[in-house]
């Protein structure tokens, strides 16, 4: 499970692109229990998702050309050192590490197998508040052509550890920090053909297949019902009404 250890090489913050911020916060705010908070005049239309005055993603306007996604922020101490380390890897840079209003100093790349990612190194805000309680971030996903290349790509970058798991006629491979006992933060999946590369997010909830079902009502789509998985409990995957992909899970450990 991520936690809110922001321990270097986890996810420490996530964000949505979006065509209607309004409309994309309101949507997960009835789904979620979420509420906006702008993060002031300078920062345009970006704003913090809070549950309880607590944050647990943002979102912000598109980028001109770019569809609407969700970005899994990696933590760094060193975000030029991490940078040269996407590129000695076989990595491209989207945008060049920059300053964020003091709060902290970020980059956005692509691995080589096409998924795009970002880093945040932490200055006065650290990360999101909650992480695998519902209603926040508890698991990513990695989904790419060479799950192999993928690994030893993530492992130059941030020293992961990981191990391979059989799932179903695949294998799963867990990635974990570097360092440490912390918990495992996500895992890396074979791409199904025709799909893109991407990180897919998963939101700890209640009752996933309640989920899915108010989620149909606000207007989502659903890539792939509620499924039991033994052991590890249930998920789904979901579009919201902008197209942003995202999963859910009720983990049996939450």
């Amino acid at each position: 499970m991520i936690t809110t250890d922001h321990v270097p090489g986890t996810p420490g913050w996530i964000d949505l692109g979006s065509p209607d911020v309004a409309a994309s916060a309101a949507f997960y705010g009835s789904l979620f229990g979420w509420s906006l908070q702008p993060a002031g005049p300078e920062a345009g239309d970006y704003g913090f998702l809070q549950l309880d005055g607590r944050t647990v993603a943002a979102v912000g306007p598109l980028d001109e050309g770019a569809t609407s996604a969700w970005t899994v922020y990696f933590g760094t101490d060193d975000v030029e050192a991490t940078a040269k380390a996407v590129e000695q890897a076989g990595g491209t840079v989207r945008f060049g590490p920059c300053d964020v209003f003091g709060e902290g100093r970020m980059a956005g790349f692509t691995d080589p197998e096409g998924a795009e990612f970002a880093v945040w190194q932490p200055i006065a805000t650290t990360g999101f508040d909650l992480a695998a309680v519902p209603g926040s971030l508890s698991w990513a996903e990695l989904y790419v052509p060479n799950p192999d290349a993928a690994r030893s790509f993530y492992r130059a970058v941030f020293g992961w550890r990981d191990q391979e798991m059989p799932f179903g006629d695949v294998t799963f491979i867990v990635v974990s920090p570097a360092e440490g006992e912390n918990a495992d933060l996500g895992g890396i999946m074979p791409l199904q053909e025709g799909d893109r590369p991407h990180w897919l997010p998963y939101f700890e909830v209640p009752s996933c297949a309640t989920t899915v079902a108010l989620a149909e009502q606000l207007g989502a789509g659903v890539l792939l019902p509620a499924t039991e998985v033994p052991g590890a409990g249930s998920y789904a995957v979901l579009t919201d009404p902008h197209g942003a992909r995202f999963a859910v899970i009720t983990s049996v450990t939450a």
